[in-house]
C-alpha cells in the first residue's frame, strides 16, 4: 500500500513539475509574452508532452529510486529520461503536424523544454535529499564520532550518522591524505592524519572512533587501532569492501573491533576450488564434527560438493546443530550424522566398513590443557588410542588421505594434552610408512573464538565488570582464525605425499597481557580503573610460549606462501606398538606420565607453572625458525 501511495504521489508531483517546466520554457522563449497563436496550442502540448515525459521517467526507473540517497547516477537517469521524452515528443509532433499544419510548436521549444524539465525535476530530487539529510542536527544526547578515512566509505558513514535514528554525530574526519586536510567533506572538517587522533579526540571531546577504510590491509588497520586504543574511546569499524560496493553500510553494520584486527596479520588465502579436487565427488568423514574446528571443516568441505559427508561426534547436541545447519545450506548434499566414540574400535570398523570414506579429517580430541592434566588417562585413551583406532581403520579400509588435526603444544610438550597429540603425530607418521593411505598432520596455534579459548573468556569477564584473569604477564601465544585453520587443513590434504606435518606461519606471537589490556580499552574502559586485571599464575602444563616446530624437525616452504612442512623425522621409538601397549596398561596419573615420557623423551611434565617457564633464548630460537622459513620462501619466490 505504501509503495502505491508513494508512486501516485510522485506521479502527481512530476505532472505538476513537467507542466510548469513546459510553461516556463514558453515564457522564456517569448520573453514572458506568449503570442495568441501559441497560447492556443498549449493544451495540446501539455496533453502530449506530460504523459510522454512521465512514461519516459518510468522507463528509466526513476520512480523506483529512493531519493533520500540520490547521487550523480540518479541524476543521469533523469537526464536520459528527459532526453528520451523530448525526442519522442518531437517525433510525435512531426507526425501530427503533417495532418494538422495549424498546430505549431517552435523548434527552439524542444531544447528549452529539455533544459527546464531536467533542471526542475532534477532539482526537486536534490532539494528533497538535502531536506532529508539535514533533518538531524547534533543534539545534546548524541555521542561525538570521529571518522577515520574521508573516502567513499567515510562519506557514507557520515551521512548515515546524520540520520534521525543515529545516537552518534560526526564532528570530524581523519585522513592520511594531506591534500584533504583543512577541507570539508559533507560539511565535516578533515582535521589531521592518524598520528593526530589523540589530540583530535581531546580537542573535540570525541566519544567514539569509526574506522572507515574497508580496503586497507589488516596491518594498517591494526596500526590505526594501536593509536586509537589509548584514547579511551569506543572503536568501531566498517566491515568489508563488499558492503561498501553493495551500499550496505549502516549503523547496524558497523562492528566492534575484533581480535583479528588487533593481530594485524592478513588472513591466509586459499583457493579451495583450485586444490580441493581430491574432495569433490568423494565420501568425506570428519571426526569431532560438532567441535569448533570440526564443524568448520564440514562447512568448507560441503561447499566443495563431495558425494557424501559423514559427521561423526560423541556429542548428540553438537552433531545435531551442525547437521541442521548443513542440511539447510546444502539441501542436495548427502549428509549422514553418526553418534560414535572414536575409542570404540568395533564401532569405528563398522562405520568404515559401511561407508568406505575416501578422505578422513580427524578433529576429535580432548584439547583443554588444565583439564587433561587432571585426567591424563582420559586424554591418552581419546587422543592417542582413539586416533590409533581411526587411523588403523583408514589403513585397513584403504582410505586415500587421512589428515590429523594437531597443535603447536605437541612441540617440546610440557602438558599431557600436548604429549598425547605428539604421540598421535607419531602414530600417523609410522602408519604412513606401511600404508597405501597418505597420512599427514596439521599443526597450528590457538584458534580465535573456539570453545574454551582465552578471548571469549576475557570478553565475558569484561561484560561482567571484571576482573580479567591473566595467568602470567609474560605469556605469549600465536593466534589464527577458525576459517584459516580449516583452510590449512584442507590445503594439507591436497599437498600431502605422506608423512608430513604441515605448519602455518601465523605471524608474530601476541602477548596475552597486552591482549587483555586492549580488549578492555576497546570496550571504552580503563584497565586497572574500570576493570581490574588479576594475575592468577600459570596452570599445570602451560608454557610461557608455544613453539611451531622443533629445531630437529626443520622445515621447508611449500608453494603456498604461509604454509610450511616439517621434515620427516626418524621416530625415536622403534618399538612403538609395545610402548603404546604399556601406556594403555598404565592406571595412575603417575604411571601414565611416566609412560608418556618413554614415548616422548622431550616431554617435561609440570605440576606447576614454575617448571615450564622457558628462557628468552628458547623464545628467540623459536622465532628465528619462523623468520628462516620466511626467508626460504622469499628466495624461492624470487627464483621463480
Amino acid at each position: 500500500m505504501y509503495k502505491l501511495v508513494r508512486l501516485i504521489t510522485l506521479l502527481v508531483i512530476d505532472v505538476i513539475l513537467v507542466t510548469a517546466s513546459v510553461l516556463a520554457a514558453y515564457l522564456l522563449r517569448f520573453d514572458f509574452e506568449i503570442p495568441e497563436l501559441f497560447i492556443g496550442t498549449l493544451p495540446y502540448v501539455f496533453s502530449v508532452i506530460v504523459p510522454i515525459m512521465i512514461g519516459s521517467f518510468y522507463v528509466f526507473k526513476i520512480y523506483r529510486k529512493i531519493w533520500q540517497y540520490a547521487n550523480v547516477a540518479d541524476l543521469f537517469a533523469i537526464f536520459n529520461g528527459t532526453l528520451l521524452g523530448t525526442g519522442v515528443f518531437y517525433l510525435f509532433h512531426q507526425l501530427v503536424h503533417q495532418f494538422y499544419s495549424e498546430i505549431v510548436v517552435p523548434r527552439s521549444m524542444y531544447p528549452l523544454t529539455f533544459i527546464t524539465v531536467f533542471l526542475v525535476v532534477g532539482c526537486s530530487r536534490v532539494v528533497w535529499r538535502l531536506i532529508r539529510n539535514s533533518n538531524t542536527k547534533k543534539m545534546p544526547h548524541h555521542r561525538k564520532a570521529l571518522i577515520v578515512g574521508a573516502g567513499e566509505a567515510g562519506v557514507l558513514v557520515a551521512r548515515e550518522l546524520k540520520r534521525e535514528h543515529s545516537e552518534q554525530y560526526p564532528v570530524a574526519f581523519i585522513d592520511d591524505n594531506l591534500q584533504k586536510k583543512h577541507y570539508e567533506v559533507t560539511g565535516i572538517p578533515v582535521v589531521g592524519t592518524r598520528e593526530d587522533i589523540p589530540q583530535v579526540v581531546k580537542h573535540y571531546g570525541i566519544d567514539e572512533i569509526i574506522i572507515a577504510i574497508p580496503s586497507a590491509p589488516r596491518l594498517e588497520i591494526s596500526k590505526i587501532i594501536n593509536i586509537a586504543k589509548g584514547t579511551g574511546c569506543r572503536i568501531k569499524i566498517v566491515p568489508s569492501v563488499n558492503d561498501l560496493i553493495n551500499g550496505k553500510i549502516t549503523i547496524n553494520t558497523l562492528r566492534k573491533v575484533s581480535v583479528e584486527d588487533l593481530l594485524g596479520r592478513e588472513p591466509v588465502k586459499v583457493d579451495l576450488n583450485e586444490i580441493a579436487d581430491y574432495l569433490r565427488g568423494k565420501v568425506v568423514l570428519v571426526t569431532g564434527a560438532g567441535g569448533s574446528i570440526g564443524s568448520e571443516i564440514c562447512r568448507q568441505v560441503a561447499s566443495i560438493e563431495p558425494d557424501q559427508l559423514l559427521l561423526l561426534d560423541h556429542s548428540e547436541n553438537n552433531i545435531y546443530d551442525i547437521e541442521i545447519e548443513l542440511k539447510k545450506r546444502f539441501p542436495s548434499l548427502s549428509i549422514v550424522a553418526l553418534i560414535a566414540d572414536i575409542k570404540d574400535e568395533v564401532r569405528m570398523r563398522g562405520i568404515f566398513g559401511q561407508f568406505r570414506p575416501d578422505v578422513v579429517f580427524h578433529a576429535a580430541a580432548h584439547k583443554h590443557v588444565p583439564l587433561m592434566e587432571g585426567n591424563p588417562k582420559e586424554a591418552v585413551m581419546n587422543n592417542v588410542f582413539g586416533t590409533r583406532n581411526v587411523a588403523l581403520c583408514a589403513h585397513e579400509f584403504k582410505v586415500k588421505r587421512f589428515v590429523l588435526i594437531s597443535t603447536d603444544k605437541a612441540v617440546n610438550p610440557t602438558s599431557v594434552m600436548g604429549t598425547t597429540k605428539r604421540i598421535a603425530e607419531m602414530i600417523v607418521q609410522d602408519l604412513n610408512r606401511r600404508s597405501q593411505t597418505l597420512f599427514s598432520a596439521v599443526r597450528f596455534g590457538n584458534v580465535l573464538g573456539s570453545r574454551g579459548s582465552v578471548i571469549p573468556l576475557f570478553q565475558k569477564q569484561i561484560e561482567e565488570g571484571g576482573p580479567v584473569t591473566v595467568t602470567h604477564p609474560d605469556m605469549i601465544r600465536y593466534f589464527m582464525t577458525i576459517p584459516e585453520a580449516v583452510q590449512l587443513v584442507i590445503q594439507a590434504g591436497a599437498y600431502t605425499t605422506g608423512g608430513e606435518i604441515f605448519i602455518l606461519d601465523m605471524g608474530n606471537p601476541v602477548k596475552i597481557d597486552d591482549l587483555a589490556h586492549d580488549l578492555i580499552r576497546l570496550s571504552g574502559l580503563e584497565p586497572g580503573k574500570d576493570i581490574q586485571i588479576v594475575y592468577t599464575g600459570m596452570r599445570p602444563g602451560e608454557k610461557l610460549f608455544e613453539e611451531l616446530l622443533s629445531k630437529e624437525e626443520g622445515a621447508t616452504a611449500t608453494k603456498h606462501d604461509r604454509i610450511y612442512v616439517g621434515g620427516l623425522m626418524d621416530l625415536p621409538v622403534k618399538q612403538l606398538d609395545r610402548l603404546l601397549n604399556d601406556l594403555k596398561e598404565a592406571t595412575t596419573p603417575e604411571e601414565v606420565k611416566l609412560q608418556l615420557q618413554r614415548l616422548v623423551p622431550e616431554y617435561r611434565p609440570s605440576n606447576s607453572g614454575i617448571d615450564s617457564i622457558q628462557t628468552s633464548d628458547q623464545l628467540q630460537a623459536s622465532l628465528e625458525i619462523v623468520a628462516t622459513l620466511d626467508r626460504k620462501y622469499e628466495m624461492k619466490e624470487s627464483v621463480e
